[in-house]
């Protein structure tokens, strides 16, 4: 939180430079003055005031405000003493380059009122200089009240400008992140679940390569058929997000299953009406998974797959008689649960899993996925 005293932006520019060109105004004005003491003192109350003007911009935190009741100060003896009122200019574009509210609104208040009472003042004594510049005075009251608004608000739009800018940077790197999450999850599922089928069916093929070379023969074309879909599936996860019905996923893990010699049980129609694509897409998936680690940790010989649809929901039940999770020492560390919840998440869907004697695994997604509200700007 920036503190009271914090005032300027960075990098306010070369403007506040090009205003001490004006430097020389006041100097003439002061020279046409007829007493030597007049123009002495005169000329100091410039030069001081131009060296607090400095030593307010170059300065960082509280001390700015004591350069600038300096300037506010010589601003006054000016306008009282010399009747240059001229001064206010400076300190009205100076105030709007404070950027903390508080101390804006303070030195924006006390210069508005010191302003207006040593003009008044003038007015009021019927100094004749204060008559002949009335158009340029009434001119520089109209600046001290609006510029500094201006300025404030020019500088207030350059921040948020940067804020944004930074925060759609931050937005795209986290959106690339969670573009190769998903790749990388997705080809974990997709490549993890045909590798494991070719391993498995090599496996066999090499034991019916001495006992039934007919058999082994037909197991090799799977091994070389399986190979080839999943090279197609990785080049079609790479260029788009392939959408997967549920349909066509049971019959591939019904592949997988049969090929480890693990029994399937289907409850339920698998083909899907009312469910969105992408909802449909992240069961296919978490299905996938589940099945994958059936066939390498759950050592069972059986799996049932029930599908449930309500007016809500689409839910999958995965069951195995296997060992169960409490067996499986390496269950925490695997990325498949972990990017099955977090595929889950991303479409409010919930995971349940228990493992003491078999594995039970409860996929539910709704049927629509809602997107995420908009936080309001204020």
């Amino acid at each position: 939180m920036d503190k009271w005293y914090q005032t300027f932006h960075k990098g306010t520019g070369l403007s506040p430079y090009i205003w001490l060109v004006f430097c020389i105004l006041p100097f003439y004005f002061i020279f046409g003055l007829s007493s030597t003491i007049e123009v002495v003192s005169g000329t100091i109350l410039i030069i001081a005031f131009f060296v607090c003007y400095l030593l307010a911009f170059l300065s960082k935190g509280w001390p700015i405000y004591v350069w600038t009741s300096a300037q506010l100060i010589i601003s006054m003896i000016m306008t009282v003493v010399f009747s240059y009122v001229y001064f206010s200019i400076f300190l009205a574009f100076f105030i709007g380059n404070i950027k903390n509210k508080a101390g804006f609104y303070t030195l924006y208040i006390i210069h508005l009122i010191t302003t207006f009472v040593t003009v008044n003042y003038g007015l009021a004594t019927q100094k004749q200089i204060f008559f002949t510049q009335f158009p340029f005075i009434l001119i520089c009251l109209v600046v001290v009240i609006l510029l500094p608004f201006n300025t404030y608000n020019q500088k207030k739009q350059d921040q948020l400008e940067g804020e944004l800018e930074n925060a759609n940077k931050r937005i795209a790197e986290l959106v690339k992140l969670e573009e190769r999450q998903r790749i990388s999850r997705d080809l974990h599922d997709t490549v993890g679940q045909k590798l494991s089928l070719i391993g498995l069916k090599s496996d066999l093929a090499g034991k019916l390569l001495h006992k039934d070379l007919d058999k082994a023969e037909k197991e090799i074309k799977d091994v070389r058929q399986t190979a080839r879909t999943a090279l197609k599936e990785v080049r079609e996860l790479v260029t788009k997000m392939r959408g997967t019905s549920l349909k066509d996923e049971v019959h591939n893990v019904r592949q997988i299953l049969s090929a480890a010699q693990i029994e399937l049980e289907l409850e339920g129609d698998p083909k899907l009406h009312s469910t969105a694509l992408l909802a449909e897409n992240v069961l296919c998936m978490c299905m996938k998974e589940a099945v994958t680690n059936i066939v390498k940790h759950s050592e069972a010989t059986r799996c049932r797959i029930t599908i449930t649809v309500s007016a809500d929901e689409v839910s999958l039940l995965i069951e195995d008689n296997g060992i169960g999770l409490d067996h499986i020492e390496d269950r925490k560390s695997g990325n498949g649960l972990r990017g099955m919840k977090e595929r889950l998440e991303f479409v409010n869907g919930t995971l349940m899993i228990t493992g003491a004697e078999g594995t039970s695994l409860k996929i539910s997604v709704p049927h629509a996925v809602r997107q995420p509200m908009k936080e309001s700007i204020t």
